[in-house]
């Protein structure tokens, strides 16, 4: 069967991708789940749509972003996390959730996937963080204090 993916589904597919899945994962797990729907004309035309206004919006981020990377270069975004008493903290800290707390100082949206992690952040401390864009860098300093 010939479904659109709704979510992002490790092992099966990513959001809007067409896959042809058996019949029985789709109609007993996929769909009633709403991470997938039959692949109509019309839901085609419609993933097809979303596609380019998500890529059209993601464009514009990244301009945007490209433009106003100065202000992000040696900012101090702090946050404060459940850690033990050694510093270590009891959840790793991601891009997905350092990049609200970049434009809560900042002011500017950065998506998850400019934040440059080589894992995600364990410690209390200072870690210096690199923010990505078309070529051009900047770091910016994320101080993690424990709750």
């Amino acid at each position: 069967m010939k479904i659109v993916m709704l979510k992002d589904v490790k092992g099966v597919g990513k959001k809007h991708d067409i896959k042809t899945v058996a019949d029985g994962f789709a109609l007993n797990s996929l769909i009633p789940q709403g991470i997938a729907e039959v692949a109509t004309a019309k839901s085609l035309a419609r993933v097809e749509a979303l596609k380019k206004e998500e890529e059209a919006q993601k464009k514009i981020m990244e301009d945007l972003l490209s433009k106003n990377l100065k202000s992000i270069h040696d900012a101090v975004v702090e946050v404060s996390a459940g850690a033990n008493e050694k510093g270590h903290l009891f959840a790793g800290l991601h891009a997905a959730e350092i990049a609200p707390l970049v434009k809560e100082k900042t002011r500017i949206d950065v998506l998850p996937e400019f934040i440059h992690l080589e894992k995600p952040i364990k410690e209390v401390g200072e870690h210096k963080i690199d923010v990505k864009v078309h070529g051009k860098s900047a770091t910016f300093t994320l101080k993690v204090t424990a709750k």
